[in-house]
């Protein structure tokens, strides 16, 4: 059996001609099955004569021989034993599919010209060398046994696929369509570069974009390079077939990637008689043709490099004058590349710096001249080096970079871009780094090493791929090797062409530890310079989740119970990754948040964690942190990306510092998840003592003032409110002194509370400042909205108690309602308190539940400002004498001084802190006006108000003498008639209502 397995060379299929005769003359050892026609043809039995007819069977030749003969026979018998039909004798045979058997019994059958497998055996069946793949074009099938089908001729193709030109400019945009003709599915796009047979897979990414409408399919890349040159290829299956379609795409040069080596040249013809020049070019599909000009006695010669191509002019003789040679590339259809090299004759008497041979051989330069060698075998780039202008060398800039990192860098960044798949490439470029790290010798080394792992962070998150434990192994390993002491004058050479180099570093680090696979927990890694510790919590109880770090200073960190109960509920798999990061904050940039004193020292460590629950990122937190061993003045930060224009800083937003269990113990509390540390001073460290001394000053100052006004509407009630307009307004007065008084008793007291949740105390605090500020400005907001109607609806009568039970429920019902549901929105999110004071969280709850309705109420009374205005400087008053104009401004300007601090339009400079956070002129006018709230109401709401003078007058026996002259009458019997025109009537009624 084993030997007539090996004898089995062919597999004939689709008999595309029989013509059958009566005779029958074998002509060959074989045996031929039958597997059947097409249905309905039959074969004549009965005709002795000679006929033709065309059959599609299914037909097994077995020869005898390992070889198959060179040449079929002519006539192939058919053997009575394989048809119950007369003999008939094949006159043509065509073949499929061709088999060749090996003695494990395992079949390789391969497609002839114009025939394929089917879709469904090329996804059942290995290739015949031995894999599966998406991208095969399924002309050859490794089976095991039977043969299960063959090939199958190829109906016309399903769809066109459609470029506009093959010849792509760089930087332009290029379009692929595919036209479909019949339904496609299982739509994949690949690319092939000339210089490998592999197809790299397309998909969406910052520069490839797909998309799909009824009868096509398109695909898009922005910003084209030459590495975007090759054979774009989609692979769709349809009709039963799986196809493949392909167009060339040609990317040409762009001139910046034509190197020159140098880019300019001084020479001293005493000094040297030659010189080199060299134009190199990356490798390419297109042919491209370099020349030099002037090439008068000079040497061109080609130069062929794994990945580039040199054209090395040899000048034997030096020039008399400055000449400038010029490298020209031409490839057909295209413009050619120009690079131009300047070369200067140095002249006698110029100032030259010498030869010297410090890291590489350097030539004379002339003076202001920047000498270039290049770098070494292996490394990318040029070493470059300034003679200043009194002929000393500069220092070294050694921009070179090691190919493979260089190639590792490109690689991520196309991944980034669409090509390849992630979860393949970014385990593979992982992989490769720690390797990497060993050979960085240079800034441009780490550099690219570090701006590689920023891409792979970029690739995760945008793609959610998930790192496998020994991906992220490779990861802690790099950072280790990163972060090493050795490369510590690289790391600040390096920062000094990018500042937000560690910042970046830090943010990818922190992504992909984020993205370790839920599957592969619990995982630990440790190292001189990386801790890491991760694992599923399935459910949690107090304290909480507790960690420890044998660092310095040691470190101890516990996620509260409450923090993590929301979250580990019905089975939720929550897991909790903590890194520590030593030496990392060396390299983070100074820079402090506004606010923060410097300087400060740092202990070299970095804590990086971070909560996922079922896939799900969580950013909001507390974390108590406790470092021991910290006996200076400590503040809690952390790093936040966002600051100086993206190059980072440190800010403590969120942090706060608490007292240990000893005195030997430090402890922050955090309220959300990052990269923390702290910064240490041998001092205490302030946030803002004149800030805080002016805030607590002016709210001690208006607490005396609102005691002050209650004492004295308590003497003079009885007289300054004799009528309904009179009442409304000092009751809206009265009211607001109520509760700013309590408000700013609130605020004076709360700092003598514990902070923090577990409060009563604090918590009521809160409450109570929220609730009681909120109802000044809403009693601010009834006291306008009864001075409109006064001026709108002059003979329009209110009730008294109407409107005064309208002002009750706008004024401390509408409040009420706001504080209730900010208290209970935010405090089962214990985003309720601000870290370490009995007051709203300023981080979003301040803005939305206190600013925005403090803001529309001054936008609101504002408007009757306006009026009030608009009311006093009516038109008909300009046709009076120049002394009523006068009485007139001297009216208005009154209202604006009574109206602005009443109606509480100061605080309009919030918009002004809000968005200006670093001007500290708004953050000193907005805090001094807004604590003298109380000292305002006092002078403007009682002190100059004409009635409560007199009744202070009567009370305590005083009399004064009136101004007969007085423009505004702050006190009048609403029924006098004064002897003026009834337009000066109608005014004085109206400023009258204004101040009753």
């Amino acid at each position: 059996m084993a030997s007539r397995a090996l004898s089995q060379l062919l597999l004939a299929m689709m008999l595309p001609l029989l013509k059958l005769e009566s005779t029958f003359v074998p002509t060959v050892q074989s045996e031929l099955k039958l597997s059947g026609g097409k249905p309905g043809q039959e074969l004549n039995q009965n005709k002795k004569v000679e006929e033709s007819v065309l059959v599609s069977s299914y037909v097994q030749l077995e020869f005898s021989n390992r070889t198959r003969p060179q040449k079929l026979p002519e006539n192939l018998t058919l053997p009575a034993a394989s048809t119950p039909l007369t003999p008939r004798t094949l006159t043509a045979l065509g073949l499929t599919t061709e088999c060749h058997v090996n003695p494990n019994g395992t079949r390789f059958c391969t497609c002839h010209s114009g025939y394929l497998w089917n879709a469904t055996l090329c996804s059942l069946y290995p290739t015949c060398h031995g894999h599966t793949s998406e991208t095969d074009s399924c002309m050859c099938r490794s089976f095991h046994g039977p043969v299960p089908g063959y090939c199958q001729l190829l109906p016309p193709a399903p769809a066109d696929l459609i470029l506009d030109s093959q010849l792509q400019m760089p930087r332009d945009t290029l379009n692929l369509i595919l036209l479909k003709k019949e339904e496609a599915t299982n739509l994949r796009w690949y690319l092939k570069h000339p210089e490998s047979d592999k197809l790299t897979f397309l998909r969406p990414g910052t520069n490839v974009s797909q998309m799909s409408s009824q009868g096509q399919t398109g695909l898009s890349i922005t910003g084209l390079s030459r590495h975007w040159t090759g054979s774009y290829v989609s692979i769709f299956e349809a009709q039963g077939f799986r196809w493949r379609l392909s167009q060339v795409v040609q990317v040409p040069l762009e001139e910046k990637e034509v190197v020159r080596l140098p880019d300019e040249l001084s020479i001293s013809r005493a000094s040297s008689s030659g010189f080199q020049l060299s134009c190199c070019i990356p490798l390419t599909n297109l042919t491209y043709t370099a020349t030099w000009s002037p090439g008068e006695g000079s040497q061109a010669s080609l130069h062929n490099f794994s990945d580039s191509q040199c054209l090395v002019l040899t000048v034997e003789h030096c020039p008399e004058a400055d000449t400038t040679y010029t490298c020209t590339l031409h490839s057909q259809n295209l413009a050619p590349l120009v690079a131009p090299v300047s070369v200067t004759i140095i002249q006698d008497g110029d100032t030259t710096c010498p030869e010297d041979f410090s890291v590489v051989a350097w030539n004379v330069t002339k003076a202001g001249f920047v000498a270039q060698a290049p770098c070494p075998v292996n490394k990318r780039g040029m070493v470059k080096r300034l003679c200043g202008p009194d002929g000393t060398w500069g220092p070294v800039q050694n921009s070179c970079t090691e190919a493979e990192i260089l190639a590792t860098s490109i690689r991520a960044k196309l991944l980034l871009e669409g090509q390849g798949k992630p979860d393949e490439e970014v385990q593979c470029i992982l992989s490769r780094l720690p390797g990497q790290v060993d050979v960085v010798s240079t800034p441009s080394d780490l550099q690219e090493t570090l701006h590689t792992v920023t891409l792979l962070a970029n690739v995760v998150a945008e793609t959610r791929t998930e790192l496998t434990d020994s991906a992220l192994k490779d990861l802690l390993t790099t950072t280790d090797k990163i972060l090493e002491v050795k490369l510590s004058s690289l790391w600040t050479l390096a920062q000094a062409q990018a500042p937000a180099l560690a910042s970046d570093f830090l943010k990818a680090v922190e992504t992909l530890v984020h993205s370790l696979s839920s599957q592969q927990h619990p995982f630990s890694f440790t190292s001189s310079n990386v801790l890491l510790q991760s694992q599923l919590l399935r459910h949690t109880s107090p304290p909480g989740h507790q960690m420890s770090f044998p660092a310095w200073p040691f470190l101890q960190a516990l996620i509260p119970w409450y923090s993590l109960a929301p979250l580990v509920h019905n089975g939720t798999n929550v897991s909790i990754t903590t890194l520590v990061l030593q030496k990392l904050d060396h390299y983070l940039t100074s820079s402090y948040a506004q606010g923060m004193w410097t300087p400060y020292t740092t202990p070299g460590l970095v804590l990086v964690v971070s909560i996922t629950a079922d896939g799900q990122a969580f950013t909001q937190a507390e974390l108590i942190m406790d470092f021991e061993d910290v006996n200076v003045t400590v503040l809690c930060v952390f790093w936040d990306y966002s600051l100086f224009q993206g190059h980072g800083g440190w800010s403590d937003k969120g942090c706060r510092v608490h007292a240990g269990n000893t005195s030997a113990v430090t402890r922050c509390v955090c309220q959300h998840l990052t990269a923390f540390s702290i910064l240490m001073s041998q001092h205490a460290i302030p946030e803002n003592p004149i800030l805080n001394l002016l805030s607590q000053v002016g709210v001690g100052v208006s607490i005396l003032a609102l005691l002050t006004c209650l004492v004295i509407y308590r003497l003079v009630w009885g007289v300054v409110v004799r009528n309904k307009v009179s009442f409304f307004r000092h009751a809206a007065l009265y009211n607001m002194v109520i509760c700013l008084l309590v408000a700013d008793a609130c605020f004076l007291g709360g700092p003598f509370f514990p902070s923090g949740y577990h409060s009563l105390f604090c918590l009521a605090t809160a409450f109570l400042c929220h609730f009681f500020y909120l109802a000044t400005f809403f009693w601010m907001l009834a006291q306008a909205l009864v001075l409109a109607h006064q001026l709108l609806f002059v003979f329009h009568q209110l009730s008294k108690y109407l409107v005064l039970s309208l002002m009750v429920t706008l004024g401390y019902l509408c409040p009420l309602g706001f504080a209730g549901v900010t208290l209970g929105l935010y405090l089962p999110q214990r985003k309720y308190l601000w870290e370490g004071k009995c007051l709203l969280n300023e981080d979003g709850v301040m803005l939305h539940a206190f600013s925005e309705p403090v803001l529309a109420i001054v936008c609101v009374n504002g408007l009757v400002l306006v009026i009030v205005v608009l009311k006093l400087l009516r038109p008909s008053l300009s046709e009076g004498p120049p002394v009523e104009k006068r009485q007139a401004l001297v009216g208005v300007l009154k209202a604006l001084l009574i109206l602005t601090p009443i109606f509480g339009l100061t605080w309009g400079l919030g918009v002004a802190v809000i968005f200006d956070q670093d001007s500290m002129v708004s953050h000193y006018i907005f805090t001094i006006l807004n604590s003298l709230q109380g000292v305002f109401i006092l002078v403007f709401g009682c002190l100059t108000d004409k009635k409560v003078l007199e009744a202070l007058r009567k009370r305590f026996r005083f009399r004064g003498t009136q101004s007969s002259n007085s423009a505004v009458s702050l006190a009048t019997n609403e029924s006098c008639t004064s002897e003026h025109s009834k337009e000066r009537s109608e005014r004085a009624s109206y400023e009258e209502r204004m101040t009753d």
